[in-house]
């Protein structure tokens, strides 16, 4: 497909919720790309590590045990957990 985007997959987003910017894109590449499935999330310009599981539900570093639809979600619910602390980079392996 057009850049590796795969059919049905979710399109990007930009938005501030609850004062925190919050974007996510199709990506290529990446060290994560294999749980992502090629799509990478932001908190205020810091990776969110998200993965799909098998049933398409998204899950994250941050929200591991709380599945939902989409990486938007997934970007949303890490904002209410992190409750305005400052999301930290995912450790490289």
């Amino acid at each position: 497909t057009a850049a590796g985007h795969r059919p049905g997959a979710p399109g990007s987003f930009d938005e501030v919720y609850k004062g925190r910017r919050i974007q996510g894109r199709p990506a290529a590449g990446g060290h994560h790309q294999h749980h992502g499935g090629g799509y990478a999330v932001l908190i205020d310009g810091v990776e969110l590590h998200v993965m799909q599981n098998a049933d398409g539900s998204w899950i994250s570093v941050v929200s591991h045990y709380d599945p939902v639809p989409t990486p938007r979600a997934a970007a949303r619910a890490a904002v209410d957990e992190l409750q305005g602390a400052r999301l930290l980079p995912f450790p490289a392996n």
